[in-house]
């Protein structure tokens, strides 16, 4: 499958008060990869690359530069982007400090992004410090970064609930997304890490953000699909006028430290609930869906994402 056919599209019926335009940040070859157990190779995490870019996503997170014991699955960052230098799309990359930040630049990387927590229990499980400890961390990787003129996204988990915490509060939240920014973050990612958002959640956080001074052109959305809200979260953040979304080609994913996170909200998925709002997100849904059909067969499982199934099954 390479288009897919006018069987395959949804049918477009606009609805009011949505956005014309959404940016998908595709986090699949990162964020879904780093959670396999078995090791990718270098040369099929390219191809994914190439052919997400060649499906029409313009933002495509590449790899990370965690210390390999860490992530033993991205290890090979050296040697993946140099073979991304003809990828038609921006590449950021994932740096967790400021070594992470010196082989990003070694290898000319021009977007990264540091990753967070909203929350004192996985920020001591994920980064071995407070959540105030690793704003210090990160605040001399966001000063260089921002000093050669790189664009900086601030992840920040935990943004509805913990594992371990609970519930997390709105303001809890609102105090160390605005520390990202105040460092010199461009943009926040709002990540539901374990899947627990419900619309009204994903609205009443917005909104504080918005009263707090965030403004929503500096916010994404990062919706796991534990409780099947993924969606209905992402159209309640569109309609707040949310325009950059995170998710993962064919849903793959997770958070390899929160006990309880499931898969990312499936891009084709998302794509799918976009072109039916005539929302325009430059992607062609049938390249999407024969690329995760196609890495679904390298991984050796049938990809989660609906959207990937229903159209695979149409084209058998």
């Amino acid at each position: 499958m390479t288009a897919a056919g006018p069987e395959a599209l949804p049918m477009r019926v606009p609805a009011n008060n949505l956005p014309a335009h959404v940016r998908i940040h595709e986090v699949g070859a990162r964020d879904g990869l780093q959670n396999e157990k078995t090791v990718v190779p270098t040369e099929v995490k390219a191809e994914f690359i190439h052919r997400l870019a060649d499906a029409g996503l313009t933002t495509v997170e590449a790899t990370s530069f965690v210390h390999p014991a860490w992530v033993p699955q991205l290890a090979d960052a050296e040697e993946l982007f140099p073979l991304l230098r003809d990828v038609n799309a921006e590449l950021p990359v994932l740096v967790p400090n400021s070594r992470g930040l010196d082989r990003a630049l070694a290898l000319g990387a021009r977007r990264i992004a540091v990753f967070g927590s909203a929350t004192e229990t996985f920020a001591s499980r994920n980064l071995n410090r407070t959540v105030d400890e690793s704003l210090a961390m990160f605040e001399p990787v966001v000063a260089r970064a921002r000093q050669d003129r790189l664009h900086v996204r601030g992840y920040l988990s935990m943004c509805f609930g913990d594992p371990w915490e609970g519930a997390v509060p709105i303001r809890q939240v609102v105090r160390v997304a605005k520390a990202l920014l105040d460092l010199g973050c461009d943009e926040l990612s709002l990540g539901d890490t374990i899947g627990v958002a419900t619309p009204g959640h994903a609205v009443a956080l917005l909104t504080a953000l918005n009263e707090a001074g965030v403004p929503t052109s500096a916010i994404g959305v990062h919706f796991h699909d534990t409780y099947g809200q993924a969606l209905a979260n992402t159209l309640a953040a569109l309609q707040q006028g949310v325009t950059t979304v995170d998710a993962s080609a064919g849903g793959l994913g997770g958070c390899p430290y929160a006990k309880s996170a499931t898969g990312n909200l499936a891009t084709e998925d998302l794509v799918w609930m976009l072109d039916g709002l005539g929302i325009e997100t430059g992607v062609d849904l049938g390249r999407l869906t024969a690329t995760s059909a196609w890495m679904a067969e390298r991984l050796g499982r049938p990809s989660p994402s609906r959207t990937v199934r229903a159209l695979s099954h149409k084209e058998s």
